[in-house]
């Protein structure tokens, strides 16, 4: 059993294949599927899609790129849009300074705006972080100074002392295709080193293909392809990395359901 935590299915790149890529997903392996919200105003699109199947659920919120469009939207909204039970992250949220498509003080505010909600409900944020480590550790070490929240630092490229501070504050770090880019030498390093119980796995889909899909669409089933470098860059069996990111993944998104009856003892123990 495999999950992509993070991927976009409302995205144009899916439209009209929803259907063969989630069944594509199923006989991968994949088990559950997380499709992330950019956009609180267009949260009904994400919403929908995770209603249509079993296995597919969604998270809310504003990514960085939309921060100074969606300050209107307060704390409290995006907490009343997670009662949904198909809604069970909050974000992606965070600082990108790599384009910089949003004034960086309005990508802070809705961060912390997204922390708030986060530790309000108990949901998992899913954190945006591009070229902006020393500022992202900052503001998750002040808010966690506020009070402890659940997090994931999803599609890390960061260097090692963000990953470890985000470590040492108990949150998640998510790896996608870039791990297995033949450039990638140091985030696989990155990747080698931190705890198994704390790594997570996506796609971040339609973006950043692994391996001999490269330049392709990326699609949720191709998680499987980042699995297996990460074996290999762990010096574990691929059934390993199945297993702790599939436990890790429920620990932190406690709000999805287990698999199947067979998987409630590994559901069970993760949530211990």
């Amino acid at each position: 059993m495999l999950i992509d935590s993070h991927c976009h299915l409302d995205f144009p790149d899916f439209a009209g294949e929803l259907d063969a890529v989630v069944t594509r997903a199923q006989a991968a392996g994949i088990a559950r599927i997380v499709t992330i919200s950019t956009r609180v105003k267009r949260h009904a699109e994400v919403l929908a899609i995770a209603e249509r199947f079993a296995d597919v659920y969604c998270s809310v919120g504003t990514h960085p790129h939309h921060a100074h469009e969606e300050l209107d939207i307060g704390v409290d909204e995006l907490i009343g849009r997670t009662r949904h039970s198909k809604v069970v992250a909050i974000g992606e949220a965070g600082l990108d300074y790599h384009y910089d498509r949003s004034p960086r003080a309005a990508q802070e505010r809705g961060l912390r705006n997204h922390i708030a909600a986060a530790r309000a409900t108990g949901l998992p944020l899913v954190i945006h972080a591009r070229d902006a480590d020393e500022d992202m550790a900052r503001i998750l070490e002040h808010e966690t100074g506020k009070g402890a929240f659940p997090a994931v630092l999803h599609c890390f490229t960061g260097g090692r002392d963000l990953a470890q501070r985000a470590i040492a504050l108990g949150l998640y770090v998510s790896f996608t295709g870039i791990v297995t880019f033949k450039k990638s030498d140091e985030l696989r390093a990155i990747a080698q080193s931190l705890p198994a119980e704390r790594i997570l796995l996506e796609t971040d889909a339609p973006y950043l293909a692994p391996g001999r899909h490269r330049g392709e669409r990326n699609e949720p089933a191709y998680v499987v392809e980042t699995a297996k470098v990460l074996a290999e860059t762990r010096k574990v069996a691929p059934e390993e990395i199945a297993r702790q990111t599939s436990e890790n993944f429920f620990r932190l998104f406690r709000k999805v359901p287990p698999q199947a009856a067979g998987a409630d003892k590994l559901t069970q123990s993760a949530r211990a």
